[in-house]
């Protein structure tokens, strides 16, 4: 039995554990307006009389074990294809003029990314929210009505929905209803590629199913008995919960793993202290660009939302051979689900452990002061709000001089700069240099000429900015980090 429970857990990934399958597969015919735990954005049904393995169905592939079984609706006949999204947007009486209706053009552009058609847009003016159905019943029924005329198949809603919200939305519509967290769910598990990411978003989809599961049952009385002893069982219900608990902890045990790795990977980086930084930001904002523009690299850099999701690392050689990491990470967003920010935890350790940030801001965005406010918090909500931060307003060649008036106002010291063009790259360059040289120690060396290794080596540690050849040997002056002073204390010059 124990090698049974470890070779599951070791199918998790690859199976239940993908996050473009998620956990409850798509609807079933025996519940045509229930939605499980996520939906066919994207793949067109399969012919008639074919059977789509789920998940479950891989897992026993490999393991004949019994059936591990989330219950019917994981017996799945054809996905249901969503094509035309009816969106609501909320203004509520603490937000500011205008903010409800910036977030609903946000969650358009959110929806467009799932290559869903958006059917119409409505705004609702919210006093006072309501337990059963977020708005009022009146509102709701005229909302139902105008997204069937639309031909609309799931309505979005850009506030947070609570699971009896939703099942109360469904059953009222008839129709798929999901909220602004299960499209940037989506959106992350279809930008997904790598063993780490998937681990994430999948553990990030399980964590927001698990008290969603009601979303799928019409047949809750149903039990299972406790075989030749007679008297019920738990329900189904209730087994399908503790499967999907148990997948949330083998989940977390091996991003535990992955975190190990990745501190191991820092460590050796460190053996060689280059400094290091990470550039931040909203989702967009063109910080794959900027990575790409300083160091070279080829990063994958799109116009759309949530491009990056893992970490990317790239050096930089900035003036007198000054060594610096610069790490790209995932970009942020308003209203992101905090649960994505705790599966993602194990990633943005980079931002945590850098010596400084580079806050990057789209100032062609009308938007781009609550993008700097959401970047902010989540940064406080990672444990990095005390970090120094070099604002960086980007694609200066698309914004006029109001905008760049605005960004003065917002951050005066902040750098203006276009990775598409790379105008201002060279100043920011030189704000890296800076920051670098004040982290180190200022010192005086006088170099043996028979040791140039030595030599060598200080131009790699630390930043040298003045060096002559005398007679007596190699006199540098330059700044080197104070952890290496057991390697140069030898030559240091006595005052």
């Amino acid at each position: 039995m124990a090698n049974t429970q470890n070779n599951w857990a070791s199918q998790c990934e690859a199976n239940v554990c993908n996050p473009k399958e998620g956990v409850g597969g798509s609807p079933t015919k025996a519940h045509p307006h229930s939605t499980a735990v996520r939906f066919d954005f994207s793949k067109p049904a399969e012919p008639a009389g074919k059977t789509r393995s789920s998940p479950f169905d891989l897992h026993l592939a490999h393991t004949h074990a019994p059936p591990p079984y989330m219950a019917d609706f994981l017996e799945d006949k054809r996905p249901a294809k969503l094509e035309r999204a009816f969106l609501v947007g909320v203004q509520t009486n603490d937000m500011k003029d205008g903010e409800g209706a910036e977030l609903l053009l946000e969650l358009t552009e959110l929806v467009e990314n799932l290559r869903l058609t958006v059917a119409r847009t409505e705004l609702v003016n919210l006093r006072r929210a309501t337990p059963a159905l977020l708005l009022g019943t009146g509102k709701a029924k005229e909302l139902v009505e105008q997204a069937k005329a639309d031909g609309a198949d799931v309505i979005v809603f850009d506030e947070a929905l609570s699971p009896a919200q939703q099942r109360n939305w469904e059953n009222l519509s008839g129709l798929a209803v999901i909220d602004r967290q299960e499209v940037i769910l989506e959106i992350f598990a279809d930008r997904a590629h790598t063993r780490e990411a998937t681990l994430q978003v999948a553990l990030a989809r399980m964590q927001y199913s698990l008290p969603r599961l009601t979303r799928a049952w019409t047949h809750l009385s149903r039990q299972r008995g406790k075989g030749g002893l007679g008297g019920e069982g738990e329900t189904q219900l209730e087994n399908d919960r503790r499967t999907v608990r148990d997948r949330i902890t083998h989940l977390k045990a091996e991003l535990r793993s992955v975190v190990l790795q990745r501190s191991v990977q820092r460590t050796k980086r460190q053996r060689v202290p280059i400094p290091t930084c990470a550039i931040v930001g909203y989702t967009n904002a063109g910080k794959s660009t900027l990575l790409n523009s300083l160091t070279g690299a080829h990063v994958l850099a799109a116009d759309k939302l949530f491009a990056t999701l893992d970490p990317t690392t790239r050096q930089l050689v900035l003036r007198g051979n000054q060594k610096l990491l610069v790490t790209d990470t995932v970009g942020f967003i308003r209203r992101l689900p905090h649960g994505l920010v705790e599966a993602f935890k194990a990633t943005l350790e980079e931002v945590i452990v850098a010596d400084f940030l580079i806050h990057v801001l789209d100032v062609s965005n009308p938007n781009f002061e609550e993008h700097h406010k959401t970047t902010l918090s989540v940064l406080g909500e990672l444990g990095a709000g005390d970090q120094t931060i070099v604002t960086v307003f980007n694609k200066t060649d698309l914004a006029d001089a109001a905008m760049l008036q605005r960004a003065h106002r917002l951050v005066p010291d902040a750098l203006l700069v276009s990775a598409h063009t790379k105008a201002g790259l060279d100043t920011l360059e030189a704000r890296c240099v800076e920051l670098i040289a004040d982290s180190l120690a200022e010192t005086e060396l006088v170099i043996p000429h028979s040791r140039y290794d030595v030599v060598a080596r200080l131009h790699k540690l630390g930043h040298i900015h003045e060096q002559e050849h005398e007679d007596d040997g190699v006199h540098i002056k330059g700044r080197f980090p104070a952890t290496q002073a057991g390697f140069f204390a030898p030559f240091v010059v006595k005052k």
